[in-house]
């Protein structure tokens, strides 16, 4: 049995609809079950085991439930950690007493984005045994949880993402997409460099993992899971401006100056990491998989039929 904790987010909603296609059973939760409380975790995790009754017992917990407001996390730095840190405690708490593997997604945002170096000096993606150090109450509290989950329990996988966005929640994709599309001249910062990421490609890797038994054992621990190449916001956006032309999206008519910006220029209550690009080596090699480009990824979700800017 599988259990989705934050099944209405942009992610949930995506994993659950994989999940269906590929016909694999799971029951859901959201805000109707509090992961701060850790009693409430394991009063549904028994009445779900129980319910589904004969020889039932929970094998994955996925959790996909986070605070994800970075700058107003600045301000309410309790209500960050309650979620993103002690409620993951929670969960991982709840999962080894119910013998489930945890598949548990965190961010790029707990590295400081200075990046790291090869053996020429050039700069590389980072790597899951690279040192974190976030820059942020948020960035702090989502390495807290990865944290909780390493110490608290041996069955898991940690995904690290980045650049987030799917068809149903707020996201930059559809930000930019009515920006673009009903302005006459926006600014976007061009010198934060990362890769863009389909909710779609991350909810495949996890509907993935869940199968793996069957086919091989994937090792326990951290993986980095984006679409592949990198770029900055700036040309993310062009290319969001193009592709919302070229499927109808907006009006192509319409001229809209995309300027490019620094952060300096640009700032926001929490620093952003320059760069966060992520190396995907390992998750690919362990499921035997290709992620796609993130151009692709794109362009894929600009002609989905669920489209809808929020």
């Amino acid at each position: 049995m599988i259990w989705l904790i934050g099944s209405k987010g942009m992610l949930g909603t995506e994993v659950a609809s994989q999940l269906t296609a590929a016909k694999i059973p799971f029951v859901t939760s959201d805000s109707d079950v509090d992961i701060t409380d850790y009693d409430a975790l394991e009063a549904f995790a028994l009445r779900a085991v129980s319910q589904a009754g004969g020889d039932h017992k929970l094998d994955y917990i996925i959790n996909c439930a986070a605070y994800t407001a970075v700058d107003k996390a600045e301000d309410e730095r309790e209500k960050a950690a309650a979620v993103n840190a002690k409620g993951v405690e929670n969960i991982a708490r709840t999962a080894r007493n119910n013998g489930a593997t945890l598949i548990h997604i965190s961010t790029d945002y707990v590295f400081d984005g200075t990046g790291c170096t090869d053996a020429a000096g050039n700069l590389r993606p980072y790597t899951e045994s690279d040192a974190k150090a976030p820059l942020g109450v948020y960035g702090k509290t989502k390495s807290d949880g990865e944290d909780a989950v390493i110490q608290g329990m041996a069955k898991y996988y940690i995904l690290r993402t980045a650049w987030l966005y799917g068809l149903h929640g707020h996201n930059f994709v559809y930000t930019m997409t009515k920006l673009t599309g009903s302005r006459d001249e926006i600014k976007v910062v061009s010198d934060q460099r990362g890769t863009p990421t389909n909710a779609a490609t991350l909810a495949a890797v996890i509907a993935e993992l869940v199968q793996a038994d069957e086919k091989h054992f994937v090792p326990f621990g951290i993986y980095h899971v984006t679409d592949e190449g990198e770029t900055n916001w700036h040309a993310f956006t062009l290319e969001i401006n193009r592709l919302a032309k070229k499927h109808k999206r907006i009006d192509a008519k319409h001229e809209c100056r995309i300027l490019p910006c620094t952060t300096e220029e640009y700032p926001t209550k929490a620093k952003r990491p320059a760069y966060s690009v992520l190396d995907k080596t390992k998750i690919q090699k362990a499921l035997g998989i290709k992620l796609p480009p993130w151009q692709k990824s794109l362009e894929s979700f600009m002609k989905d039929k669920a489209f809808e800017v929020q």
